[in-house]
């Protein structure tokens, strides 16, 4: 049936979430909370696995909600809505694991299969499989803040790096930087995980050139500590 003419056509498209932001610093009291479960479950995926403790998680995410709520005013259209959310989401996540002076792991159990060495099928034995989840959240606990954060975005969530950049407000360059340096911090930690087969490395012999020493296990290859 066609819309009434002078009445609005109740099968046009959904609010924009510019519209609702909008709508939302305008006085409406449901806008809001629209926009907010209309993108819940990704920001929650990543304040789960930016923190790795649920109860971390939802206490970050509450307050970068609220957070946007009395900020929503200062919105002013330069990137997406959800690019502005994720930021303060990630920010209130890196901010709660420097109050509570944690290197947080990522929560991995569901992307456990994403890891190309644990999604050998030979790997079956419970046991051994929770090992290796806990090595890996362990080893992911090490990372610096800002590391672990673009590698979620990037690694697990599949943000391009461009929308990654945006949302940690940095640049490009560095949101490859620290992906890098990150991968590059967790392979010799996961090594033993990955190849339990592999002998451990054999320091280089008495006289032997300082370039056949092995890296630092924390440094990326020709590169600083960050």
């Amino acid at each position: 049936m066609s819309p009434v003419p002078g009445e609005p056509d109740r099968a046009a498209a959904p609010v924009s979430d510019r519209d609702l932001l909008a709508a939302h610093v305008d006085g409406d009291p449901d806008a809001f909370a629209t926009l907010f479960r209309r993108h819940r479950d990704r920001l929650w995926a990543v304040a789960l696995r930016t923190l790795g403790d649920p109860e971390q998680a939802a206490d970050a995410l509450q307050d970068a909600m609220i957070s946007a709520v009395r900020r929503a005013g200062t919105f002013r259209g330069e990137s997406q809505v959800t690019t502005w959310l994720h930021r303060i989401v990630v920010n209130a996540c890196i901010d709660a694991a420097r109050r509570a002076k944690v290197r947080a792991a990522e929560a991995l159990p569901e992307d456990v299969d994403r890891m190309p060495a644990l999604a050998d099928p030979a790997h079956t034995d419970p046991v051994d499989r929770i090992a290796e989840r806990d090595a890996v959240r362990a080893a992911l606990a090490t990372l610096p803040d800002e590391q672990r954060a673009a590698l979620v975005l990037v690694d697990m969530e599949g943000y391009p790096v461009a929308e990654a950049a945006a949302i940690l407000d940095c640049p490009p360059g560095t949101v490859k930087s620290r992906c890098a340096r990150g991968r590059a911090r967790l392979v010799p930690l996961l090594r033993q995980v990955w190849n339990p087969d592999q002998s451990p490395a054999v320091p280089p012999a008495s006289g032997a050139s300082e370039s056949s020493a092995p890296a630092h296990p924390n440094y990326p290859p020709g590169g600083e500590p960050s």
